[in-house]
């Protein structure tokens, strides 16, 4: 694997239950760090729900490797921000034999 160009700073966000004041939980995005990244574009697609047409692009965003159960290793529950724009991640995994890189697999969409 040649070595990626980690050119583009995101923000790793996980989410967090807070409670919402009339004794449930309400879910809110907190930063847990910042994380340099390689983002490609892999498809684009359009997603039909309720009737409402939404464009979901999928990427392919490489980092640097991080151990299983690490803090600093993203998780598929989580997601990456950066600005405006956020990616939601549904997989991570090695991108290369030694674990150097990870690769995610995410789709950027609407914002929730």
């Amino acid at each position: 694997m040649r070595a990626p160009r980690l050119g583009r700073l995101m923000v790793l966000e996980a989410r967090e239950r807070v409670p919402d004041g009339a004794g449930g939980f309400a879910s809110q995005w907190v930063a847990r760090g910042t994380i340099w990244a390689d983002v490609r574009l892999r498809a684009g697609y359009r997603d039909f729900i309720a009737a409402v047409v939404r464009p979901r692009l999928r990427y392919r965003i490489i980092v640097r490797g991080a151990p299983i159960g690490a803090e600093a290793r993203p998780r598929a529950e989580e997601r990456l921000r950066e600005g405006g724009r956020v990616f939601d991640i549904l997989t991570v995994a090695e991108a290369d034999p030694v674990g150097r890189y990870l690769e995610i697999m995410a789709e950027e969409g609407v914002v929730a």
